[in-house]
């Protein structure tokens, strides 16, 4: 009895110090379909201020996270969503210029993704909506010979907070991740 419960320990030793090894990270990527997108830096965004063609049109989200529209100052839009977003600025353009407004908020095209590693070209991509790993692996050319292909690592932005998840090829990659498929040694 003892000898088996002694094996069994040390098979979870094993099997925890493998994943220390490997750098396994504990956390694991949440289902993207419950998780709302957030604007950041690089997202272009269509606004339409409904009655207004001179308010309406397509703008970007700067580098300090605001968006810039015609007769307003810049609008802050970072960490929130298009609901959201839509809300701020209906509320700034109420307090400024216009008695009630009714404003639209679309997402036209998404903020790049980018994949480091043992890839064949490792860079920044446009981002398509429902993307995995392996679709992301795919656009950069496929894995080099060395890949490892169990150790993918994303670097996610998630509000305040930049968290590393060590994922496999089926995991969602958002807009704004950063994926770095490691080199399998011999």
């Amino acid at each position: 009895m003892k000898l088996r419960l002694a094996l069994v320990l040390m098979a979870v030793l094993a099997a925890v110090a493998g994943c220390a090894e490997r750098g396994i990270i504990a956390e694991r990527p949440v289902s993207t379909e419950n998780e709302a997108y957030r604007l950041d830096t690089g997202d272009k965004l269509r606004i339409v201020v409904f009655g207004q063609p001179d308010l309406s049109g397509d703008f970007a989200v700067d580098s300090t996270g605001a968006v810039s529209m015609p007769l307003m100052p810049p609008i802050p839009a970072r960490g929130y969503t298009t609901d959201e977003f839509e809300e701020v600025v209906a509320a700034e353009l109420g307090r400024t210029l216009l008695r009630n407004p009714n404003v639209s908020v679309q997402v036209m095209e998404f903020r790049p993704f980018f994949i480091l590693g043992e890839v064949q070209r490792a860079g920044q991509y446009p981002y398509v909506n429902g993307m995995t790993v392996q679709s992301a692996v795919a656009i950069a050319g496929g894995f080099t010979y060395r890949a490892d292909q169990d150790r993918i690592k994303i670097t996610r932005n998630r509000g305040d907070r930049i968290v590393e998840l060590g994922v496999d090829s089926t995991a969602p990659v958002m807009p704004g991740d950063t994926i770095l498929v490691r080199e399998r040694y011999f």
